[in-house]
Protein backbone atom coordinates (compact mmCIF):
# COMPACT_ATOMS: atom_id res chain seq x y z
CA UNK A 1 0.00 0.00 0.00
CA UNK A 2 0.76 3.52 -0.87
CA UNK A 3 1.95 5.72 1.91
CA UNK A 4 0.19 9.36 1.65
CA UNK A 5 1.75 12.47 1.21
CA UNK A 6 1.68 15.70 3.83
CA UNK A 7 -1.96 16.44 4.38
CA UNK A 8 -3.36 13.51 2.21
CA UNK A 9 -5.99 10.79 4.39
CA UNK A 10 -7.95 8.13 2.87
CA UNK A 11 -11.81 7.86 2.98
CA UNK A 12 -12.62 6.72 6.29
CA UNK A 13 -9.78 9.37 7.45
CA UNK A 14 -11.68 11.85 5.73
CA UNK A 15 -15.06 10.87 7.34
CA UNK A 16 -14.07 10.78 10.57
CA UNK A 17 -12.77 14.36 10.80
CA UNK A 18 -15.78 15.68 8.71
CA UNK A 19 -18.38 13.65 10.82
CA UNK A 20 -19.99 12.24 7.58
CA UNK A 21 -20.25 8.45 6.62
CA UNK A 22 -18.14 6.87 3.61
CA UNK A 23 -21.18 6.29 1.65
CA UNK A 24 -22.35 10.18 1.91
CA UNK A 25 -19.17 11.38 0.78
CA UNK A 26 -19.18 8.92 -2.19
CA UNK A 27 -22.60 10.41 -3.08
CA UNK A 28 -21.06 13.65 -2.58
CA UNK A 29 -18.61 12.34 -5.27
CA UNK A 30 -21.41 11.47 -7.83
CA UNK A 31 -23.04 14.42 -7.28
CA UNK A 32 -20.11 16.28 -8.43
CA UNK A 33 -19.78 18.23 -4.82
CA UNK A 34 -16.06 16.35 -4.12
CA UNK A 35 -13.29 16.09 -6.98
CA UNK A 36 -12.18 12.96 -6.93
CA UNK A 37 -9.47 11.55 -4.74
CA UNK A 38 -5.69 11.16 -5.85
CA UNK A 39 -5.67 7.57 -6.47
CA UNK A 40 -1.99 5.44 -5.82
CA UNK A 41 -2.08 2.10 -6.36
CA UNK A 42 -5.78 1.13 -5.38
CA UNK A 43 -6.18 3.72 -2.38
CA UNK A 44 -7.95 7.39 -3.12
CA UNK A 45 -6.20 9.77 -0.83
CA UNK A 46 -8.39 13.18 -0.14
CA UNK A 47 -6.75 16.23 1.43
CA UNK A 48 -7.81 19.96 2.57
CA UNK A 49 -9.26 20.57 -0.47
CA UNK A 50 -11.89 17.97 0.21
CA UNK A 51 -12.49 18.69 4.01
CA UNK A 52 -13.13 22.25 3.11
CA UNK A 53 -15.54 21.52 0.09
CA UNK A 54 -17.16 18.92 2.73
CA UNK A 55 -17.69 22.19 5.26
CA UNK A 56 -18.47 24.69 2.74
CA UNK A 57 -21.94 22.76 1.31
CA UNK A 58 -22.93 21.89 5.12
CA UNK A 59 -22.74 26.01 5.10
CA UNK A 60 -24.66 26.26 2.10
CA UNK A 61 -27.38 24.05 2.69
CA UNK A 62 -28.16 25.48 6.28
CA UNK A 63 -28.51 28.85 4.31
CA UNK A 64 -31.33 27.08 2.29
CA UNK A 65 -29.25 25.82 -1.01
CA UNK A 66 -29.93 22.33 -2.33
CA UNK A 67 -27.52 20.14 -3.43
CA UNK A 68 -27.85 21.29 -7.34
CA UNK A 69 -27.23 24.61 -6.41
CA UNK A 70 -23.91 24.32 -4.09
CA UNK A 71 -22.82 22.13 -7.32
CA UNK A 72 -22.80 24.74 -9.45
CA UNK A 73 -21.45 27.01 -7.08
CA UNK A 74 -18.47 25.40 -6.32
CA UNK A 75 -17.98 23.86 -10.37
CA UNK A 76 -18.24 28.12 -10.63
CA UNK A 77 -15.04 28.29 -8.24
CA UNK A 78 -12.55 26.42 -10.52
CA UNK A 79 -11.43 24.26 -7.30
CA UNK A 80 -10.96 27.48 -4.99
CA UNK A 81 -13.36 25.79 -2.02
CA UNK A 82 -10.61 26.56 0.56
CA UNK A 83 -10.48 30.42 -0.49
CA UNK A 84 -14.22 30.76 -0.76
CA UNK A 85 -14.76 28.57 2.34
CA UNK A 86 -12.60 30.87 4.44
CA UNK A 87 -13.87 34.14 2.39
CA UNK A 88 -17.71 33.24 3.55
CA UNK A 89 -16.27 32.52 7.07
CA UNK A 90 -15.02 35.70 7.05
CA UNK A 91 -17.75 37.58 5.95
CA UNK A 92 -19.72 35.80 8.30
CA UNK A 93 -17.36 36.81 11.14
CA UNK A 94 -19.07 39.71 13.84
CA UNK A 95 -18.21 42.50 12.97
CA UNK A 96 -16.84 43.15 16.89
CA UNK A 97 -17.96 40.27 19.34
CA UNK A 98 -19.46 40.98 22.45
CA UNK A 99 -19.36 38.24 24.67
CA UNK A 100 -22.89 37.38 26.25
CA UNK A 101 -23.65 37.91 29.87
CA UNK A 102 -26.28 35.83 32.21
CA UNK A 103 -28.03 37.65 34.86
CA UNK A 104 -30.88 36.88 37.16
CA UNK A 105 -34.29 38.77 36.42
CA UNK A 106 -33.76 40.13 39.93
CA UNK A 107 -30.54 41.69 38.55
CA UNK A 108 -32.06 43.16 35.33
CA UNK A 109 -35.33 44.45 37.57
CA UNK A 110 -32.48 46.34 39.78
CA UNK A 111 -30.59 48.02 37.03
CA UNK A 112 -34.46 49.15 35.22
CA UNK A 113 -35.60 49.70 39.24
CA UNK A 114 -37.76 52.91 37.33
CA UNK A 115 -39.42 51.34 34.49
CA UNK A 116 -40.36 48.12 37.01
CA UNK A 117 -41.94 50.84 39.72
CA UNK A 118 -43.32 52.09 36.63
CA UNK A 119 -44.83 48.69 35.84
CA UNK A 120 -43.46 48.09 32.12
CA UNK A 121 -41.02 45.95 33.55
CA UNK A 122 -42.11 42.99 31.28
CA UNK A 123 -42.96 45.34 28.63
CA UNK A 124 -39.17 46.31 28.56
CA UNK A 125 -37.84 43.07 28.70
CA UNK A 126 -39.94 42.36 25.52
CA UNK A 127 -38.28 45.47 23.82
CA UNK A 128 -35.11 44.39 24.43
CA UNK A 129 -35.67 40.77 23.11
CA UNK A 130 -37.11 42.08 20.15
CA UNK A 131 -34.15 44.64 19.52
CA UNK A 132 -31.86 42.03 20.16
CA UNK A 133 -30.42 43.34 23.25
CA UNK A 134 -31.65 40.42 26.01
CA UNK A 135 -33.14 36.80 25.26
CA UNK A 136 -35.24 35.31 28.44
CA UNK A 137 -33.44 31.66 29.04
CA UNK A 138 -35.42 28.86 29.69
CA UNK A 139 -37.32 28.40 32.90
CA UNK A 140 -37.97 32.04 33.08
CA UNK A 141 -35.09 33.30 35.73
CA UNK A 142 -32.76 34.30 34.30
CA UNK A 143 -31.47 36.27 31.37
CA UNK A 144 -29.00 35.99 28.52
CA UNK A 145 -27.49 39.93 28.04
CA UNK A 146 -26.45 39.63 24.51
CA UNK A 147 -25.12 43.18 23.98
CA UNK A 148 -23.74 44.28 27.93
CA UNK A 149 -22.81 47.24 26.42
CA UNK A 150 -25.69 48.31 25.48
CA UNK A 151 -27.03 47.36 29.16
CA UNK A 152 -24.17 49.00 30.73
CA UNK A 153 -25.21 52.33 28.68
CA UNK A 154 -29.05 51.90 29.56
CA UNK A 155 -27.79 51.79 32.98
CA UNK A 156 -25.75 54.45 33.13
CA UNK A 157 -28.26 56.74 31.36
CA UNK A 158 -30.63 55.46 33.93
CA UNK A 159 -28.38 57.02 36.77
CA UNK A 160 -29.12 60.48 34.63
CA UNK A 161 -32.57 60.07 34.75
CA UNK A 162 -33.47 58.46 31.28
CA UNK A 163 -35.69 55.83 31.59
CA UNK A 164 -34.60 52.43 29.67
CA UNK A 165 -37.50 52.45 27.45
CA UNK A 166 -36.43 55.37 26.03
CA UNK A 167 -33.07 54.37 25.34
CA UNK A 168 -34.38 51.21 23.68
CA UNK A 169 -36.56 53.49 21.57
CA UNK A 170 -33.63 55.53 20.20
CA UNK A 171 -31.74 52.02 20.07
CA UNK A 172 -34.50 51.08 17.36
CA UNK A 173 -34.22 54.60 15.67
CA UNK A 174 -30.18 54.13 15.23
CA UNK A 175 -30.68 51.02 14.25
CA UNK A 176 -32.81 51.33 11.35
CA UNK A 177 -29.94 54.53 10.54
CA UNK A 178 -27.02 51.45 10.81
CA UNK A 179 -28.37 49.30 8.35
CA UNK A 180 -28.31 52.05 5.92
CA UNK A 181 -24.66 52.31 6.96
CA UNK A 182 -23.89 49.35 6.62
CA UNK A 183 -25.37 48.89 3.00
CA UNK A 184 -23.41 51.73 2.36
CA UNK A 185 -20.11 49.80 3.72
CA UNK A 186 -20.80 46.70 2.01
CA UNK A 187 -21.80 48.49 -1.26
CA UNK A 188 -18.21 50.12 -0.89
CA UNK A 189 -16.52 47.11 -0.76
CA UNK A 190 -18.59 44.62 -3.64
CA UNK A 191 -18.24 47.77 -6.37
CA UNK A 192 -14.90 48.44 -5.45
CA UNK A 193 -12.70 45.07 -4.31
CA UNK A 194 -15.37 42.15 -5.17
CA UNK A 195 -16.19 42.75 -8.52
CA UNK A 196 -13.19 43.58 -10.06
CA UNK A 197 -11.98 40.79 -8.41
CA UNK A 198 -15.00 38.84 -10.02
CA UNK A 199 -14.72 40.75 -13.81
CA UNK A 200 -11.03 39.27 -13.74
CA UNK A 201 -12.24 35.37 -13.38
CA UNK A 202 -11.43 35.67 -9.29
CA UNK A 203 -7.53 34.27 -9.81
CA UNK A 204 -6.88 31.88 -7.15
CA UNK A 205 -3.82 34.15 -6.32
CA UNK A 206 -5.61 37.10 -5.31
CA UNK A 207 -8.45 35.54 -3.18
CA UNK A 208 -5.97 36.62 0.25
CA UNK A 209 -5.77 40.22 -1.11
CA UNK A 210 -9.75 39.85 -1.08
CA UNK A 211 -9.51 38.40 2.22
CA UNK A 212 -7.77 41.27 3.63
CA UNK A 213 -9.08 43.82 2.37
CA UNK A 214 -12.32 42.61 3.90
CA UNK A 215 -10.52 41.93 7.52
CA UNK A 216 -9.44 45.92 7.19
CA UNK A 217 -12.82 47.53 6.06
CA UNK A 218 -14.10 46.08 9.13
CA UNK A 219 -12.17 48.34 11.72
CA UNK A 220 -11.36 51.21 8.98
CA UNK A 221 -14.89 51.21 8.41
CA UNK A 222 -16.05 51.66 11.83
CA UNK A 223 -13.09 54.40 12.52
CA UNK A 224 -14.76 56.59 9.70
CA UNK A 225 -18.19 56.06 11.05
CA UNK A 226 -16.95 57.14 14.35
CA UNK A 227 -14.76 59.84 12.58
CA UNK A 228 -18.52 61.39 10.89
CA UNK A 229 -20.55 60.67 14.12
CA UNK A 230 -18.24 62.98 16.20
CA UNK A 231 -18.33 65.88 13.56
CA UNK A 232 -22.16 65.18 13.03
CA UNK A 233 -23.11 65.07 17.22
CA UNK A 234 -20.55 68.45 18.05
CA UNK A 235 -22.80 70.40 14.78
CA UNK A 236 -26.06 69.14 16.25
CA UNK A 237 -25.21 69.74 19.78
CA UNK A 238 -24.29 73.75 18.77
CA UNK A 239 -27.11 73.93 16.71
CA UNK A 240 -29.34 72.28 19.60
CA UNK A 241 -27.49 74.69 22.25
CA UNK A 242 -28.25 77.81 20.34
CA UNK A 243 -31.67 77.16 19.95
CA UNK A 244 -31.69 76.52 23.30
CA UNK A 245 -30.01 79.63 24.12
CA UNK A 246 -32.33 82.01 21.69
CA UNK A 247 -35.07 80.65 23.72
CA UNK A 248 -34.29 81.63 27.44
CA UNK A 249 -33.15 84.78 26.00
CA UNK A 250 -36.46 85.25 24.39
CA UNK A 251 -38.27 84.50 27.65
CA UNK A 252 -35.91 86.11 29.87
CA UNK A 253 -36.65 89.40 27.14
CA UNK A 254 -40.34 89.11 27.58
CA UNK A 255 -40.05 88.70 31.33
CA UNK A 256 -38.18 91.89 31.39
CA UNK A 257 -40.48 93.85 29.63
CA UNK A 258 -43.81 92.66 31.33
CA UNK A 259 -42.09 93.94 34.18
CA UNK A 260 -40.18 97.37 33.56
CA UNK A 261 -42.73 99.78 32.20
CA UNK A 262 -44.33 99.69 35.30
CA UNK A 263 -41.08 100.99 36.86
CA UNK A 264 -40.37 103.16 34.97
CA UNK A 265 -43.67 104.62 35.26
CA UNK A 266 -43.14 104.97 39.30
CA UNK A 267 -39.59 106.77 38.23
CA UNK A 268 -41.67 109.41 36.56
CA UNK A 269 -43.65 109.97 39.11
CA UNK A 270 -41.26 110.66 41.42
Amino acid sequence: MSKPASGEMTISELAERTGMTVRNIRAHQTRGLLPPPVVRGRTGYYNQEHEARIALTREMQADGLNLEAIRRVLEASEGAAVEIHDFTRAIRAPFEEEAPEIVSLGELASIWRQAVEEGKGVELLEHGEKLGVVRTLPGGREVEVISPRMLQAASALAEQGINPDVVFRAADKLRREADTIARIFVGLFLSEIWEPFDRAGRPEGDWPKVREALDRMRPLGADVLMSVFQIAMAEATDKAMARTIRGVARRETAQDKNGKPGAKKRSRRR
